[in-house]
């Protein structure tokens, strides 16, 4: 059953709830976000139109972090993502039919650690930006380690509007972003969020959301995390599920450690200097002892 309101207006605050506004970023009065010019009185046409210069203040007030910004340090901090290493999830029938099913609203991509799941989600949000369509993409990282995006609110409770701030700040948030979801004039909605075990702090709120929010047509859900029971038990109560087991995906996963290893060996050959018997030894070493995982 449909569960959006016919005809319900607008929010007024444009905005995620644990994740960056449109294209997983913070809009900024002035920046430009794929395409999409922002300033102090516009905002996409295609999304609210005009939205007042008080409004701009509230988005500032609400997000902490730039995910695109994020996205580029994790990047950069894995060694830069490898489109070989992670191309072969954009073929699976899982993720097909997650892209390609109009009823399939809820893609869980689950692996223990190592498996790599951060990368071919990092592959799947650069597919998702690429596609020329009228669908918003927004997207978030959990880090345990980094206390800006270790929870389920990604929100400095010292900062901003008294609103965004306390103990009701989960339900003030979560209210707004429901409104944007139930906004029928929306284009297609594309929400990722990686990592989710490493959300220490309302981990069970944030579950609850993506569940209630996968049955609104038109909007999308692409999670991942560790294969922890209580993630599966709340997942599994959404009806339109799809799970990508790496585990299960064994042979693709130990391609693209293997592709993975060999671009990394030859980076390192040459910058160091390796002949060919150095080189191939170190390949060997590592292909030996990874046992198909990344670490």
């Amino acid at each position: 059953m449909d569960e959006r309101v016919v005809g319900a207006a607008p929010p007024s605050i444009p905005t995620w709830v644990a994740f960056g506004p449109i294209q997983g970023g913070n809009i900024i009065a002035g920046q430009n976000i794929s395409g999409r010019t922002v300033n102090n009185n516009l905002v996409n046409s295609n999304f609210y139109g005009g939205l007042e210069k008080r409004n701009i203040e509230h988005l500032r007030d609400l997000c902490t972090t730039d995910s695109r910004h994020d996205k580029a340090r994790i990047e950069q901090t894995k060694g830069g993502l490898l489109a070989d290493s992670y191309c072969w999830i954009l073929d699976n029938a899982d993720f097909r039919r997650w892209r390609n099913d109009v009823q399939s609203r809820l893609l869980w991509i689950t692996g223990d650690p190592g498996k790599g799941k951060t990368m071919p989600l990092y592959g799947i949000i650069n597919e998702l930006n690429s596609v020329s369509d009228s669908s918003l993409l927004s997207f978030f990282f959990c880090q345990a380690t980094d206390p800006r995006i270790n929870n389920a609110t990604a929100k400095d409770d010292d900062a901003g509007h008294p609103v965004f701030r306390g103990v009701n700040v989960w339900i003030a948030l979560s209210e707004i972003f429901i409104d944007i979801l139930e906004d029928l004039t929306l284009p297609p909605i594309r929400l990722v969020i990686d990592v989710l075990d490493e959300c220490i702090e309302g981990l069970d709120l944030l579950l609850d959301l993506v569940v209630r929010t996968s049955v609104y047509p038109g909007v999308k859900w692409i999670v991942s995390s560790r294969n922890w029971p209580i993630i599966e038990k709340k997942l599994d109560a959404a009806t339109q599920t799809v799970r990508l087991s790496l585990e299960l995906n064994e042979e693709s996963v130990s391609a693209a450690v293997t592709t993975y290893i060999r671009f990394k060996v030859a980076w390192l050959a040459e910058q160091n200097g390796y002949n060919m018997d150095i080189r191939d030894a170190v390949e060997r070493y590592l292909s030996v002892n990874v046992h198909g995982t990344f670490l």
